[in-house]
């Protein structure tokens, strides 16, 4: 067994999350943010995307998006901050993602990101989600994630096996 550095099971500002144990199919969980222009240009300089989707109205207007728009990973991000903080929440960890982009979400607008419970293993300590995210009635996002949940007191040897 290696050492591994233990994660407190609720981090110091964080909420408190779920162990698969408290998990049932149904239940959901949501949060809401609203990107600015500096959001756009912070990410472009984490992750290099300068795609003129994103910064020149002109073009985007041209390619039929009606202005500029927001990088669709830094609005599928939320998703992630949805699963590391609320459901199941912090100890959680994102095993995979698959996701269909439905609609552009623009500066400003706010976007509603809700993860809800498909299944769980909790054998495996595997849950499944469904996850959406919307502005106003009309879904951005869509698509589907597999969490590794905590358990209650782990010690954590389900590490061991990924």
């Amino acid at each position: 067994m290696t050492d591994r550095p233990s994660c407190p099971a609720t981090p110091a500002g964080a909420q408190r999350g779920y162990a698969v144990e408290e998990l049932r199919v149904g239940m959901t969980a949501d949060l809401s943010r609203a990107f600015a222009e500096d959001d756009l240009h912070r990410f472009a300089a984490l992750c290099g995307d300068r795609n003129p989707l994103h910064f020149d109205d002109a073009c985007a207007a041209d390619a039929g998006f009606g202005g500029r728009i927001v990088h669709g990973a830094l609005t599928a991000g939320l998703i992630s901050t949805l699963l590391g903080t609320r459901l199941p929440g912090p100890g959680s960890i994102y095993l995979s993602q698959s996701l269909r982009f439905r609609a552009p979400v623009h500066v400003g607008e706010t976007v509603v990101v809700r993860a809800t419970v498909t299944e769980v293993a909790p054998e495996r300590r595997r849950v499944g989600l469904r996850t959406v995210c919307s502005v106003g009635d009309v879904v951005v996002i869509d698509g589907e994630a597999l969490v590794l949940a905590p358990a209650r007191g782990a010690g954590d040897p389900a590490l061991e096996s990924l």
